[in-house]
């Protein structure tokens, strides 16, 4: 596991969000790179923050209309963005 703090994880959930909406997929996606409970945490905090919103059972989708455009990857964790 990739040692990243908790808003790198955050930025990496919604990154992941924007390139696998379907939930399953995203989660066995990053099931190497973060443990389940910060994946199902982060996925939470991003949908109480309104920066994710859930538009189907196993939906998620960027809230774009309500953050503007995503957060910028820092540099550390843009590889693993692009690895996904």
């Amino acid at each position: 596991m990739v040692e990243l703090s908790n808003d790198d994880k955050l930025v990496l959930l919604q990154h992941a969000i924007g390139k696998y909406e379907d939930e399953n997929t995203l989660l066995e996606k990053l099931k190497t790179i973060l443990e389940q409970k910060d994946i199902d945490r982060g996925i939470a905090t991003l949908i109480g923050t309104q920066r994710v919103r859930r538009i189907g059972p196993d939906m998620l989708q960027n809230n774009v209309s309500h953050i503007g455009e995503l957060p910028e990857i820092p540099a550390h964790i843009k590889e693993i963005v692009d690895n996904l």
